[in-house]
Formats: structure tokens, sequence, C-alpha cells
């Protein structure tokens, strides 16, 4: 009983945002990406921040992605009121910033472009891992999702090339196309961070993206949060608790594969130096 609740309650709130979209604030930021790599643990600690706001309804509105085609009103309405933005920013002197985050932004062809677009002047975050290992937590995560059907990681690696031929080709140039194997099944592109950035880099610029490294993010929580507050401009008014979520049971790799996989993304992982300040921390 309690899911159809929870969607009758979800879509009696979303019809009154629609009705007040045009009072309603827009992001300031945005956590982009990459999947399985803690960008939950990001959202949960950024959202008890006492002036960031985050959406109405769900972590991720995912517009840019799955729904352009609803336009930017339908976006507004999954965010807070102007009125309460206005009386938070009486309350702590300072305007406060609304957020969201859907992973699938940085990966997706088109989400840079109708980012910049649409958001002028906001600022990304993206936090990137082991890519090794994100391949593997995100076979595991589709497969218990339903959204991989093949049980053995080695055998969806084979299967990707084939499985993502032509699919970012078919996103760009199809109107409302949806891909469920660019989505899902992405295991090995996802981790090549430093070419989805540099897709974004000319579209916002660099000055407006923030490139962490999870590794140090739960290394080291206080100073990773001191970092990315900095980065939104935001004084750091309460401690918070980084925790890991939406972890799950996993294959074991076979150390083959895993030295093959390391060898693959070594190139990619160089790239990533000028983002990130440092050497990524699983390359240490």
């Amino acid at each position: 009983m309690k899911a159809p609740l929870k969607h009758s309650a979800h879509a009696v709130s979303y019809a009154a945002g629609r009705l007040t979209s045009g009072g309603r604030v827009l992001p300031s930021f945005l956590i982009v990406g990459a999947q399985r790599c803690g960008t939950t643990s990001l959202y949960r600690a950024l959202s008890r921040h006492p002036l960031v706001m985050k959406p109405v309804l769900r972590k991720g509105v995912h517009y840019f992605d799955m729904a352009y085609e609803r336009g930017l009103a339908w976006y507004r309405a999954h965010f807070p009121l102007t009125s309460g933005a206005r009386m938070l920013g009486f309350r702590h002197g300072q305007a406060p910033q609304a957020f969201e985050s859907s992973p699938y932004y940085l990966f997706h062809p088109l989400a840079g472009a109708r980012i910049a677009a649409d958001l002028p002047g906001v600022k990304l975050i993206a936090l990137v891992r082991d890519p090794v290992e994100r391949a593997c937590s995100a076979h595991a995560h589709e497969l218990a999702r339903g959204f991989e059907t093949e049980p053995s990681f080695e055998r969806a690696l084979a299967l990707e090339p084939e499985r993502l031929a032509g699919e970012a080709e078919r996103l760009r140039s199809v109107p409302g196309y949806v891909s469920h194997a660019h989505r899902h099944q992405a295991y090995l592109a996802r981790g090549r961070y430093a070419e989805q950035l540099a897709r974004l880099e000319p579209l916002v610029g660099r000055d407006r993206i923030l490139v962490l490294d999870s590794g140090l993010l739960f290394r080291d929580p206080s100073a990773a949060y001191d970092r990315v507050l900095g980065f939104l401009g935001l004084p750091r008014l309460v401690d918070v608790e980084f925790e890991r979520h939406n972890a799950r049971p996993r294959q074991a790799m076979p150390a083959s594969v895993h030295r093959r996989l390391r060898e693959h993304f070594e190139p990619w992982d160089a790239l990533l130096v000028p983002w990130l300040g440092a050497v990524p921390s699983w390359r240490r």
C-alpha cells in the first residue's frame, strides 16, 4: 500500500509545483556524476546545510538527460518556492542555493549543452572513483535493479561495445530518444571521466566545475566538505558525517580482469591530474 500512497503524494506535490513554477527557484549547482562514486553521500551531506535547498520530491530530477522535452516549467516545479528561499536568506544573511543530483548528466552526450543553455552560471560537481571498482559496483547495482540481465561481470564487459554501438549518436540525433544500454550498461565508458569532463569544459568553463576524488571524500570527509563549500561560496554552519549509501554485494574480480581494466584506464586516469590537482587516489 505504501508505494501507491507515495506515488499519489508525489503526483499531488508535483501538480502544485506546476501551478507555482513561476515562483520557484532554479538550482545554483548540480551534482552531475559519476554514477557509483559517492553522489548520494555528498547529496545527503549538503542537504543538511542550512543554506542549501534540495529538490521537493527526490534527489535526482533527471531533466537534462531523460525529460528535457517536458520544458523548464516542469523542471522548476521540482524545487522550493522563492518565498522560502527569501526567508532563509533573511535568517542567515546570505542567499541560499538550490541543487539536485542526477549522476547521468556527466555521461549523457546532450546534458552539458542543455545545462549551459538553461542554467547560465550554474556550478557543477563531479565525483570520480577508481574506475575499475566503479565498473564492478555499477554492474552489481544494475543487476540488483533488474536493468542488467547478464550475471557475469566479465561477460557484461565483453558485451558493452555491441550494446553501446551507435547509442550516443542516436541520443544526439533522435529527439526524445532514451537508451537503456547507454544509461545502464556502460561499465567502461562511464569510467573514462576525463573524456566526459573535456566535453563539459568548453560549455561551462573549468572554473565552474569541481572534480572531487571520492577516495579522499571518505578518507578525509571534513576536508572534502570544506572544499565543496569553498567552491560554492557557502560558510560552514554545521558539521556533518559522511555515510556510504547504496552499497551492494558484488562478485569477486579475478586478478587478470582487474589488471586488464587497470591498464585500460591508465591513460584516462592520467588526464584527471589537472582536474584533481593531484594523482588520483587509486593510482598512488
